[in-house]
């Protein structure tokens, strides 16, 4: 399994950013995705994971009504749409596959590499 997680960079507090995940080497419409997050010091939290089929989504509560995760299993891709970005939700950002839905992040098995996504206030 091979996840390739890109978009991140550097914005300004309100501002919106999308992160990308292309993933291979598996059956991506059969996996749950999620993204997660880890900043500086911080253990890796939670930020939104999405079922095989789109059908059910779950976010973190300080990321509901700000972020979304569709996924597009024609593609192989699951995106991260960010907006309304605050300063603390600077972190590297990682896309991570499973084959059962889940919220925590040591219950998945397969990780990207991570993206950094820095919000200045």
């Amino acid at each position: 399994v091979q996840l390739q997680a890109s978009g991140g960079g550097l914005v300004r507090a309100g501002g919106s950013l999308r992160l990308s995940c292309a993933a291979s080497g598996l059956t991506f419409s059969t996996y749950a995705m999620g993204w997660f997050r880890q900043a500086p010091g911080k253990e890796r939290e939670f930020v939104a994971t999405i079922n095989w089929s789109g059908s059910f989504r779950s976010y973190a509560d300080s990321m509901k009504g700000r972020f979304t995760i569709p996924r597009d299993n024609a593609k192989n891709t699951v995106d991260l749409q960010m907006n309304s970005l605050k300063a603390e939700d600077t972190a590297v950002y990682y896309c991570a596959a499973r084959k059962s839905w889940a919220n925590n992040p040591r219950d998945f098995d397969s990780w990207g590499q991570g993206t950094l996504v820095t919000v200045s206030s």
